[in-house]
């Protein structure tokens, strides 16, 4: 068995991270992006404190999990949203369960109260994952926007701390 661990994302792991963003975005189902973004543009746009990897026994980035503000406005504070992906090759060993906890952990450690996501509904994995560490599906939205030629919905999700009142 390999182990897996997870820890902070560096610099040094941006190849890796955006190249299993990009496997994720040409399945189809993971996002309304089609392509990923620069290394720059990624690093601006999700808060550093957490954003983890997960590496095997050497090194390699198996998937990542990041947050990004929900708002600059103050009363947002505590309102982040998440994106995990799993490189193919790895997925069904609990990955995303692993950087999703140590997420949740990071965040309720900072004080933030709401992880939310917005996922396709054909993403039946995603959907029972999040499920499974505690998100509940606060409502639909259908036809919300057009990805390769057709309407997709998507499914709003969210977590609220149970410890940050």
């Amino acid at each position: 068995m390999i182990e897996i661990t997870v820890r902070p994302m560096a610099v040094a792991d941006a190849d890796r991270v955006l190249a299993i963003y990009q496997t994720g975005l040409d399945a189809g189902d993971a996002s309304f992006e089609i392509t990923v973004p620069t290394w720059a543009a990624f690093d601006a746009a999700r808060l550093i404190p957490h954003r983890f990897v997960a590496v095997d026994g050497d090194g390699a980035v198996l998937g990542w999990i990041a947050v990004a503000p929900t708002s600059s406005r103050p009363v947002y504070a505590g309102v982040v949203e998440h994106s995990v992906y799993v490189d193919p090759a790895a997925r069904g060993r609990g990955i995303a369960r692993l950087l999703l906890g140590r997420l949740i952990a990071s965040t309720e450690a900072a004080g933030i109260w709401t992880i939310q996501s917005g996922v396709f509904p054909e993403n039946t994995a995603s959907l029972a994952l999040h499920e499974r560490a505690g998100f509940r599906v606060v409502g639909v939205r259908e036809r919300v926007g057009r990805h390769h030629d057709r309407w997709r919905d998507v499914v709003l999700l969210e977590r609220r701390s149970p410890t940050i009142t």
